[in-house]
């Protein structure tokens, strides 16, 4: 995965410019990963991340996609 499909990841399971999704993963480095990708978003501007929870085999994050015309 990377930076670019998790945000079509996000846009998609987003309603209006609020998101909730679960992604599974298969190790704890795939998990670490996702974590990255989305602190990096967050810090480019593009979602704002209201929730992160590592579970036993997936994450959930929760957020608000940010819309800004470039």
């Amino acid at each position: 995965m990377n930076k670019g499909s998790l945000l079509k990841d996000l846009r998609n399971a987003s309603r209006g410019n609020h998101f909730s999704i679960k992604i599974a993963q298969a190790t704890k480095e795939d998990e670490n990963k996702i974590e990255e990708l989305a602190k990096e978003l967050v810090r480019e501007g593009k979602i704002k991340l209201k929730e992160f929870t590592q579970q036993e085999h997936s994450v959930y994050l929760k957020g608000i996609l940010k819309y800004a015309s470039e």
